[in-house]
């Protein structure tokens, strides 16, 4: 039996057809309707009741098929492998960091507080000379009573002290001071569990002591269980005030460094006199020496902090503190001067 190309193509359309009798009439109507839409080219002849066709759809009742098999995409798995292996060197860069960072806190109080080999003396075997120099620093921090003594008010009389060693304790403390706004503003301040007020008020005295460790548990992982932390009135309020709290700290380190060059003029001497006098002080004085190696640590971390939290920082002026982070003093001062919460 032959079959035409026609009647064999109306035959295949029609096993695709659901439950319909055959009729004669209605399949001359589907071959006229396929006439009259496209004729399918085709190729080969017919063996029997089969037909070998290469047309590229195949029509019944004026619906085409023109599916095709879909070559599966590549791209969602190797986006995902792509993903894994940053979230896994990321997570080994935060080890490694915590490492360093929990070394450098183990150094920084064995080599500071308790070995006798630093410059000055351990905690353990400390002088009166050096209380009696620590306290006459704090009596005059921030330069408070040297100032109102020399416009008249002689409430408490300053201690007299040498410019450099008044001037180097007091730009120590006026960039620890504006490192409390920016700690309670820093995206990541919900890894550390404790409270931020006492983790500041002891760094006001002890520096690095504890900020160091604040560096690295807050490189831990996130607790899904944390919403975020609720700020203290001492936060909010150093928060609100962060422009102030830098002009104020950006003030003290300025004077700091005028104070120590031409500060309490005629009694200590030169310039030259004043830096002779700073390098011994620094090879004889643990507290000083210590101060030092607060400056160096806070190089370091006020950019790395500052660079976490730029999205504090209103969006016209992110380009500079950017730039200006890397500045010691100069960038955190920025920081606080352009820092919005409003906009986040």
């Amino acid at each position: 039996m032959t079959i035409t190309p026609a009647q064999g193509i109306m035959l295949y359309s029609y096993k695709l057809l659901p439950t319909k009798t055959f009729s004669p009439k209605l399949a001359g109507s589907n071959i006229q309707l396929v006439e009259q839409r496209r004729r399918p080219q085709l190729v080969g002849k017919a063996k029997g009741h089969q037909w070998i066709s290469k047309a590229k759809g195949f029509y019944s009742n004026g619906f085409v098929c023109n599916a095709a098999r879909q070559k599966p995409s590549s791209t969602t798995s190797v986006s995902t492998v792509s993903k894994s292996e940053e979230e896994e060197s990321s997570k080994i860069v935060r080890q490694g960091l915590r490492f360093i960072l929990w070394t450098a806190e183990a150094v920084y109080i064995v080599w500071l507080f308790l070995l006798p080999y630093a410059p000055g003396d351990p905690v353990w075997a400390i002088s009166s000379d050096t209380i009696s120099s620590l306290v006459g620093l704090s009596l005059n921090f921030f330069f408070i009573l040297p100032l109102m003594n020399h416009v008249g008010i002689n409430l408490i009389d300053a201690p007299v002290l040498h410019p450099m060693a008044e001037g180097l304790f007091n730009f120590v403390i006026g960039w620890t001071l504006m490192f409390a706004p920016l700690l309670y503003t820093d995206r990541r301040n919900d890894r550390y569990s404790g409270s931020l007020d006492v983790l500041w008020g002891f760094q006001m005295f002890l520096t690095n002591t504890f900020l160091i460790p604040y560096m690295a548990i807050r490189l831990n992982e996130a607790d899904p269980n944390t919403s975020g932390r609720k700020l203290s009135q001492l936060g909010d309020a150093m928060t609100k005030a962060a422009p102030v709290v830098g002009l104020i700290g950006g003030a003290v380190c300025v004077i700091s460094i005028i104070w120590a060059l031409t500060g309490r003029p005629g009694d200590f001497g030169s310039v030259m006199d004043r830096w002779d006098f700073l390098v011994s002080y620094l090879r004889s004085e643990r507290l000083a020496y210590a101060f030092i190696w607060d400056i160096c640590l806070y190089m370091v971390f006020q950019p790395w902090l500052i660079g976490g939290n730029l999205q504090n920082v209103d969006k016209s002026k992110v380009g500079i503190v950017n730039y200006l982070r890397l500045v010691p003093v100069v960038g955190l001062v920025a920081y606080l001067l352009c820092v919005n919460l409003d906009e986040e």
